[in-house]
């Protein structure tokens, strides 16, 4: 597998693509888009993490930067201390949901948003030029600060509508699974502050993976069977870099990724809807289910879509001054706190949002919208993507709202589906919702057919 490069950053199988030389090459060519200035780092728990750090706050040292040391931490606490310590910029080590043999290193702005397509373009062509160090007078100076996670907990619990006292009179018993990484050490501490009882599954500091990162329902099933044999009002995930979160109703089943943003932004809605009248705005990106806007029209809200990533989200969140928004795989953004998915964020919501509602998780998504989403991929062999693309949107154009900012989605009355074509494998992605599962399934396996004609 060759060296991803993206939007996302970078991420590489250790040893083999991700080497010294290439965290050098990058992290060099960071020091210098940050103009060598003040650089926030840190790692989720992997165990390369900490080599992988070593080397790229070692260079950016070397290249006369100051470097704060978060240590293990969540990525949107690397993205929250940028903001507080006014930096140049920020790294987070981490190849996020990706197995234990990869590792990575995503970049940010002195906003504490990653680097949009523009500002990557800028940072590739560095990662080109030579390397200058500086003398070793000018070097920078290191700082170990790993106390950042009790400011990111006190930034997310000072929320105006998290009412502390109310979340531990629940006394919520809560199964958290953190997939032994960087959630086993932030997520324990909050949920210890709102008065949860916590049995934790997979939450040891020891980097080495307890089941397939990836927070999705067959990656969760010891989850699912501990919360039913545990009698657990809520069972937690997060991704190994804490952005993303994933819940399991008190019957031990899942609640939905898409349910995740769907049930945030219709408490944050609630709790601002006589604030800002008529001028509610919610981002979700395109991919994300049809149940957000179905909440945000609700209450006089409206919903806007940007291309999938974070990145898109956040940047159009910030244009238009929405007070919620996220991504369907279980990234909540509440610009309150900072402009970056944050499971630290959706759990405090959540946890309020149950307490007010006052039943359990799974009647709380029986009183949101239904929806299903079903997804599948299109091995496409030496068929031309873009081709593709381009015949089903003229076979779609008349009749049905046509949306080509990424990929191509289609919105019929009670359903969509987007498709995605991949940019590291000759593949097209399809997701598909409808309001039944059955019609969902349908839809991906038509629009298979047709992608196949």
């Amino acid at each position: 597998m060759p060296l991803m490069v993206s939007i996302s950053g970078i991420r590489g199988v250790v040893g083999e693509t991700l080497t010294p030389e290439t965290i050098v090459k990058y992290a060099s060519a960071y020091a210098l888009y940050c103009n060598r200035w003040h650089i926030v780092v840190g790692r989720d728990g992997r165990i390369t993490g900490k080599n992988v750090l070593d080397i790229a706050a070692s260079t950016l040292l070397q290249m006369g930067c100051d470097v704060t040391d978060l240590g293990i931490c969540p990525t949107p606490t690397v993205a929250l201390a940028i903001e507080k310590l006014k930096a140049a910029g920020g790294i987070s080590i981490t190849a996020s949901h990706n197995p234990m043999i990869w590792n990575g290193l995503k970049f940010f702005a002195s906003t504490g948003l990653f680097l949009d397509p523009d500002e990557n373009r800028e940072f590739w062509r560095l990662a080109e030029q030579p390397v200058k160090y500086v003398p070793w007078d000018k070097q920078g100076k290191y700082t170990l600060q790993e106390t950042f996670l009790d400011e990111h907990i006190r930034e997310v619990l000072s929320l105006s509508y998290i009412d502390i006292g109310k979340i531990r009179a629940r006394k919520f018993k809560v199964v958290l699974d953190c997939v032994n990484s960087a959630g086993g050490i932030i997520v324990p501490r909050l949920l210890e502050k709102l008065g949860c009882e916590i049995i934790p599954i997979h939450c040891e500091m020891t980097g080495i993976f307890g089941h397939t990162p990836e927070p999705i329902p067959e990656n969760l099933t010891s989850l699912c069977a501990k919360v039913r044999e545990q009698h657990a009002d809520i069972g937690i995930a997060v991704d190994p870099d804490v952005d993303r979160l994933v819940l399991i109703n008190e019957k031990g089943e899942p609640f939905g990724e898409e349910y995740t943003i769907a049930s945030c932004v219709k408490f944050v809605l609630e709790k601002v809807k006589n604030t800002a009248k008529n001028s509610l705005k919610v981002v979700v990106n395109l991919s994300t289910t049809r149940a957000v806007e179905d909440i945000a029209r609700h209450y006089g809200a409206s919903t806007l879509r940007t291309p999938v990533g974070e990145i898109n989200v956040a940047k159009k969140m910030k244009e238009v001054g929405a007070v919620i928004g996220g991504e369907g795989s279980g990234g909540v953004i509440l610009p309150k706190v900072h402009l970056g998915r944050d499971a630290i964020v959706g759990i405090a919501l959540v946890l309020q949002h149950l307490t007010e509602f006052g039943g359990t998780l799974s009647e709380l998504k029986a009183a949101l919208p239904q929806y299903y989403i079903t997804k599948g991929k299109v091995d496409l062999g030496t068929l031309n993507p873009d081709a593709i693309l381009k015949h089903l949107m003229a076979d779609h154009s008349v009749s049905d709202a046509i949306n080509t900012d990424d990929g191509l989605k289609i919105d019929f009355p009670e359903s969509w589906v987007h498709l995605r074509k991949s940019n590291t494998e000759p593949i097209i992605r399809i997701i598909a919702e409808a309001h039944t599962k059955a019609e969902a399934d349908d839809l991906v396996k038509k629009f298979t057919a047709k992608i196949l004609a």
